[in-house]
């Protein structure tokens, strides 16, 4: 190594230490490795004003310690790559003693603000059970969404599909010939039971619905070859946690369809609808795919119609696969995105 490199090296680390080795700062690179955060979650969580996070914020992303990812009138922070994976930031933070009480009582309340999160995307989920149908339609026609999504999984066959968000239940219903058995997982009591009387109502009895965590589902490693999101992505506060779990459950060769929002730019559906995120774009969705192992990612999407209302939004449709053999995700990882629209 040249003495420029090994100067630049003791530089960058140098500028790593300075940023991270304040305590408001480390503190905000310990809670951002549980997932992306606002400065109105962190105002929350640290008891610190605005202002003054952003300043911080603003030091670790010149440190390249932390991404801003912006969402309309939201920003989003999460840790920068080499923060989370390797260097002095990755090694900072597995230094801290995860039992000190500064570190636990942010970790209470970061749960907290999770929980209110949730509990908000719940409540609006109690609200409009019986019209979730409706809802859905308000975007681009749902009969074009359902008959792209049976094209996507198109003949495969699986022993077990899982619905995550499932709703109305609809997904189980429309792909009904494409498992042997079905589960669907809602937090929603009141959208279980409406699910529950669709389902009866169609006849279809190899599928249930149960109450379950999108993120910590109560199934096996590799146990499902189908795995399907339709429009769930976007009420989450943590989407690529909830692909890793989608991911974990994924026998080899199992395919995790996502249906979701493309990127747009409408503001009132976070107040009106509960929703999280402004959707998704490709290369986002390629890196978080990338990131659970899955691999061959394709995409479609589907524009509103001619005349359709300007505030009708895009669907895009992301189809991964699981290596087809265990301990081969490396070899198998393809980055390229084919894309169909």
């Amino acid at each position: 190594m040249s003495a420029t490199m090994i100067l630049e090296s003791a530089q960058s680390l140098v500028a790593t230490l300075k940023a991270a080795a304040e305590p408001t700062r480390l503190r905000i690179l310990t809670l951002l490795r549980s997932g992306p955060l606002t400065v109105k979650d962190l105002t929350r969580i640290l008891g610190q004003s605005q202002p003054r996070l952003s300043r911080h914020l603003k030091l670790l992303n010149e440190a390249g310690l932390i991404d801003r990812a912006p969402e309309g009138s939201w920003v989003y922070f999460h840790l920068a790559e080499r923060a989370a994976r390797d260097g002095a930031g990755a090694h900072l933070l597995s230094c801290l003693d995860p039992a000190d009480a500064t570190v636990a009582r942010d970790r209470q309340r970061l749960d907290a603000v999770k929980r209110d999160r949730e509990a908000a995307a719940q409540a609006y989920f109690a609200r409009h059970a019986g019209e979730w149908d409706k809802i859905r339609s308000l975007y681009i026609d749902e009969a074009d969404v359902e008959a792209a999504i049976a094209d996507v999984i198109g003949t495969r066959k699986a022993d077990l599909l899982v619905d995550l968000g499932t709703g109305t239940g609809r997904i189980l219903e429309l792909l009904s010939k494409n498992y042997a058995r079905g589960i669907g997982f809602d937090l929603s009591p009141a959208m279980l039971s409406y699910a529950r009387s669709k389902l009866d109502l169609a006849g279809i009895g190899h599928a249930q619905v149960r109450q379950g965590d999108i993120f910590d589902l109560p199934l096996p490693d590799a146990s499902a070859g189908i795995v399907v999101m339709h429009q769930i992505l976007h009420f989450l506060a943590d989407p690529q946690r909830a692909l890793q779990e989608a991911a974990r459950i994924l026998a080899p060769g199992g395919v995790l369809l996502v249906a979701d929002f493309a990127p747009h730019a409408l503001e009132y559906v976070r107040e009106a609808y509960a929703h999280e995120r402004l959707g998704f774009a490709d290369d986002q969705m390629r890196h978080w795919f990338d990131e659970t192992g899955l691999s061959s990612v394709t995409s479609r999407h589907l524009k509103p119609k001619a005349g359709d209302s300007r505030d009708k939004l895009t669907v895009s449709m992301w189809l991964a696969t699981a290596p087809a053999l265990p301990g081969t995700t490396a070899a198998r990882k393809n980055r390229k995105l084919e894309t169909a629209s």
